[in-house]
């Protein structure tokens, strides 16, 4: 009897040892499964990896005016070597036909300045302009829109007069575009101008030309200083028109909200600069 019970002790000792061993190697398989799906995930966020946003559009391109200027200057210079027009006009133009890049029609067709198809054989894109769904050339990359242009100014007889020019005379290339028809709008010139010398776009050509960058103190015309709100402008166009941010725009006139009236004067230029 007593063995009896002595065998039933050892066999149920045994049972418990072997459960138990069972029970170790189970958990220590789980345990590298674990570690083997997780690891990944912690080492991305460890280095930082995050997926693209998903309504992101893989060729746009997003600017302010120093960036849009540091990528497109040597584009600029270089069209400036080979075809005469100075780089701070094309530059200039650059940033207040594409809104530095930023411009539903740069973004969408890489068409820094807005030249429409023609007689244009390449890719195209519709857009509203003067009338609605214009069309308008389209370009695998925004440094083909500046050869365009060159070769826009360079082959039509109209701005011939522009080339007698000094290379670095960019007030008269400003005044002569519209002259010969580039623009209808008669503050053209006047907005190129303030974009060259508020940016300094005038040492581009100093440097293709191998002359020292001149140095201006400028001193803004009375009528660049203010703007009349007309039917249909909002602080975005107004601030799109005169390339400055619509933040500054509200900061420059006291502006807390965006609600504009027909008539009134809002000040462009920081009374400060003035």
């Amino acid at each position: 009897m007593k063995l009896n019970r002595f065998l039933v002790l050892v066999f149920i000792g045994l049972m418990l040892v072997s459960c138990g061993g069972k029970k170790k190697v189970v958990t220590t398989k789980k345990e590298s499964e674990h570690s083997g799906i997780t690891a990944p995930h912690r080492d991305a966020k460890k280095n930082g990896n995050k997926a693209e946003p998903e309504n992101r559009k893989p060729n746009s391109r997003y600017y302010g005016v120093e960036e849009y200027i540091a990528e497109f200057a040597p584009i600029a210079q270089e069209e400036m070597r080979l075809y005469d027009i100075p780089a701070s006009i094309t530059l200039a133009q650059g940033i207040l036909e594409s809104g530095a890049g930023m411009a539903n029609l740069s973004q969408r067709a890489n068409n820094h300045f807005g030249i429409k198809c023609h007689d244009w054989k390449g890719p195209k894109a519709y857009h509203d302009d003067d009338r609605r769904g214009e069309c308008f050339r389209k370009y695998k990359d925004a440094k083909y829109s500046y050869r365009d242009h060159s070769l826009f100014l360079s082959e039509r007889s109209r701005y011939a007069s522009l080339f007698d020019l000094s290379k670095d005379d960019y007030k008269g290339w400003a005044k002569g575009l519209r002259k010969a028809g580039y623009a209808t709008d008669r503050k053209y010139p006047d907005k190129l101008i303030g974009i060259i010398e508020r940016y300094e776009l005038y040492k581009y050509d100093a440097d293709v030309l191998k002359r020292p960058s001149p140095t201006y103190t400028r001193n803004p015309e009375p009528s660049e200083l203010k703007y009349q709100v007309e039917q249909g402008d909002t602080l975005y166009s107004i601030a799109k028109k005169y390339n400055i941010s619509v933040e500054d725009l509200q900061r420059y006139n006291d502006l807390q909200d965006s609600n504009l009236s027909i008539g009134q004067i809002l000040y462009i230029i920081s009374p400060s600069e003035y």
